[in-house]
């Protein structure tokens, strides 16, 4: 009581702005969103921080934010250019979609399959830790808002798992959105399912709401997924019905998505009802 007596009214007010400065710098850091990479115009560069080998020819890349706190800024379901050098040493762009959300803070990665001739391909095979990869974006014309459909149906082939993975975590670690996913993956070989582990995590993690099969051309002997292609009783048996408040995505190489197109034009989705990455 005798030290409170000692303090006269000057100091007192500095002591109560003070506090009030602190509180208002700590409320803004709490709640101010955290900064955007991404540049749709131009193309900026990440540096690689971390690359794992998943198979011969698959490899997921790792790369750093300019802070810790900052985020890349991609909407749900949307995709970023990437600009490299080929064999030859002309520079190529092509788009991918990151396996990582905004929730994901202060790095981004990418699930990348190399192919013998692919352009992009070769920058992604020479690149090592310490590299940067150019990128600018995002991209895309779908938009997704939580609830805006019932349920989707997807439908992917190969790399095309990229998007569906980014839009199915989206929606399943959103407590607030309850919409039902079912996907339908194909493949040639076991060996070249991208993500499975994450895949099947989210398909223990929730039960109810996601649930994926497996489809491949050539299924090792001992296989209880599909076998062959994806055909219109697979998409019957594990998509939802046509209706109002469903969407089919499929992304996958240009064959696939020709059939599965005819597919699902035959089966009675609309227009509407789909969209292509």
């Amino acid at each position: 009581m005798a030290f409170l007596d000692t303090i006269t009214p000057d100091v007192l007010a500095i002591a109560v702005a003070f506090v009030a400065i602190a509180a208002g710098a700590a409320y803004f850091y709490l709640n101010k969103k955290p900064k955007r990479c991404l540049d749709p115009e131009n193309f900026k560069e990440f540096k690689l921080v971390k690359r794992t080998q998943l198979s011969h020819n698959v490899a997921e890349f790792q790369f750093a934010l300019p802070t810790p706190t900052e985020v890349l800024g991609l909407p749900i379901g949307q995709h970023i250019s990437c600009k490299g050098r080929d064999g030859n040493g002309e520079e190529v762009i092509k788009p991918y979609t990151p396996t990582t959300l905004d929730s994901d803070v202060g790095y981004f990665e990418l699930v990348i399959k190399m192919y013998p001739q692919g352009r992009m391909s070769h920058h992604f095979r020479e690149m090592r830790v310490g590299d940067y990869l150019a990128v600018k974006g995002p991209k895309g014309r779908f938009r997704y808002q939580p609830g805006q459909v019932r349920a989707f149906g997807m439908l992917a082939g190969g790399s095309g798992i990229t998007p569906m993975f980014q839009v199915s975590r989206a929606i399943l670690e959103n407590p607030k959105d309850k919409t039902m996913v079912h996907l339908i993956y194909a493949n040639v070989t076991f060996e070249d399912i991208l993500l499975k582990k994450e895949l099947d995590g989210l398909a223990s993690n929730y039960p109810d709401r996601f649930k994926i099969y497996y489809v491949l051309n050539q299924p090792p002997e001992v296989w209880n997924g599909g076998v062959g292609f994806v055909s219109k009783e697979m998409i019957k048996t594990h998509c939802p019905a046509p209706a109002s408040d469903i969407q089919i995505l499929r992304c996958g190489p240009p064959p696939m998505n020709k059939a599965m197109a005819a597919h699902l034009d035959d089966l009675g989705y609309t227009p509407e009802m789909q969209f292509q990455f």
